[in-house]
């Protein structure tokens, strides 16, 4: 008698919007649109807006893009940058982040800062109180700069060598830990009327720190919030950028054009955790891609075709020039980058159409209109049913977690992921019918607590008698 085969329970889909506060992010001249709300990015109902729109969609996280960098690369200057809004302006996200909190429940934030460009101790103040304020729903994308513009905005004399800039960011985090975790012990604010006490001086503690890079001398300005550290994200691909994320991140933000590119980094990320003291699942992966539904194949094709109309190739190199410091106007359409080699920029955004698959050689002009809709990750066009398949199949091949997703449209992207693409992911059991309770790290990684795991290097720094 034959044993009836057992069924793979597999693991859930999780799911970031991914934006910037701009009116373009990942697709250039579709601020065009007739039914694209970019051009409302300067508006804090647009964005209160979108945030309901991603909780009715069951979304984890509003995944937001920031740099202090401005396109001046794609040919000289910052013509294209400006003629196509390609990332320019571009508004400061934190100060929404409140508004957005106060409008849901449970939809989690994780804003872009970096550790090269501001102090630690008022960043650490900053990122407390937005904890605080937001329930524990706050996460930080650690960023470590890369961009002659912003050096150069910020009175820099050029860009941090790469690999020194994650050893700047490195000791960065350890001043932040001691912060968040070692300055204010559980209890020290007892706020107790009777008494007149607020807080016990013994159980604050002064950080005091002299490194390399950083000197401080002083008490936390925030007491301990919901989650003390903020969940931590990070986004680099490098080796360098693999060896920090492996010791800091909690959830890593991969993207590349194929599944080929993308399976080595993150088995070589959670290699970096184990080798950290972590474990492997300590890491949730978010591949970028762009989904465009509708309700057969057709519909959905009609969608590209229609959008793709809007595309501007020229900003979507000027982006592209802006990411890697090299200036694409200057190269024939069709030339292949393979050649192609980076000083300042993102190693990975030029890698992973170059050595990360070696089977496929790029030319200029494919570059560009690849870019053109959703940025670097892939395109998944179809029916839900057609959508899903390619979602798990992702899943399946390159061992993520998840998805941040980028749009072509907006906020038309969200609705029709939440109408089309979640019932469709429920019915196959990858996708929540509704939140875990509490904070941002304990939804994403139930049943963890809502503070950094014992096992992670931040631990190490908390107020221990």
């Amino acid at each position: 008698m034959s044993t009836p085969a057992m069924s793979v329970v597999k693991a859930p889909i999780r799911i970031n919007a991914f934006a910037m506060q701009s009116p373009v992010h990942q697709s250039p001249g579709l601020w065009r649109h007739p039914r694209d709300r970019s051009l409302d990015y300067a508006s804090l109902d647009y964005w209160v807006s979108l945030a309901r729109t991603l909780e009715r969609g069951l979304v984890d996280a509003l995944f937001i893009a920031d740099s202090l960098e401005f396109n001046d690369i794609h040919g000289g200057n910052t013509d294209a940058a400006l003629r196509h809004a390609a990332q320019v302006p571009k508004h400061d996200p934190l100060m929404s982040i409140s508004a957005m909190a106060f409008a849901t429940a449970h939809l989690g934030f994780g804003v872009t800062s970096n550790a090269n460009h501001e102090p630690p101790y008022p960043f650490a103040r900053r990122m407390s109180t937005l904890d605080h304020l937001t329930g524990g729903r706050i996460g930080w994308n650690i960023v470590t700069g890369y961009s002659r513009s912003s050096a150069r905005a910020l009175g820099q004399s050029g860009v941090i060598a790469h690999d020194d800039r994650y050893a700047i960011a490195d000791e960065y985090m350890d001043v932040v830990y001691k912060l968040w975790e070692g300055s204010w012990q559980d209890g020290a604010a007892v706020r107790d009327r009777a008494t007149g006490v607020y807080a016990r001086p013994e159980q604050v503690r002064r950080i005091v720190h002299e490194g390399r890079h950083f000197k401080m001398d002083a008490i936390h300005l925030a007491e301990p919030s919901p989650q003390r550290t903020p969940l931590l994200f990070q986004a680099g691909s490098s080796a360098r950028g693999q060896r920090f994320a492996g010791r800091h991140a909690e959830c890593v933000y991969v993207s590349g054009p194929s599944q080929a590119v993308l399976a080595p980094v993150v088995s070589a990320t959670r290699a970096e955790a184990v080798r950290a003291g972590r474990r492997a699942d300590d890491i949730l992966f978010f591949a970028m891609a762009t989904i465009i539904a509708g309700r057969t194949e057709a519909e959905a094709r009609d969608k590209l075709a229609d959008y793709e109309r809007f595309i501007s190739t020229d900003a979507a190199l000027a982006l592209f020039s802006g990411w890697t410091g090299i200036d694409f106007s200057r190269l024939d359409p069709d030339a292949p980058i393979r050649h192609l080699k980076i000083e300042d920029g993102i190693r990975s955004a030029l890698e992973n159409f170059t050595t990360g698959d070696p089977e496929r050689v790029w030319t200029v002009g494919e570059l560009a209109r690849h870019n053109a809709i959703g940025g670097r990750g892939p395109l998944f066009v179809g029916s839900p049913e057609q959508v899903a398949d390619e979602m798990e199949a992702w899943m399946d091949a390159t061992g993520i977690d998840g998805f941040n997703l980028s749009y072509a449209v907006t906020p038309e992207a969200y609705e029709d992921f939440a109408d089309l693409i979640v019932p469709e992911l429920q019915r196959r059991g990858r996708y929540k019918h509704g939140y875990t309770p509490g904070t941002l790290r304990e939804k994403l990684f139930a049943p963890r607590g809502a503070r950094l795991p014992d096992r992670h290097p931040g631990a190490a720094f908390r107020f221990v008698e």
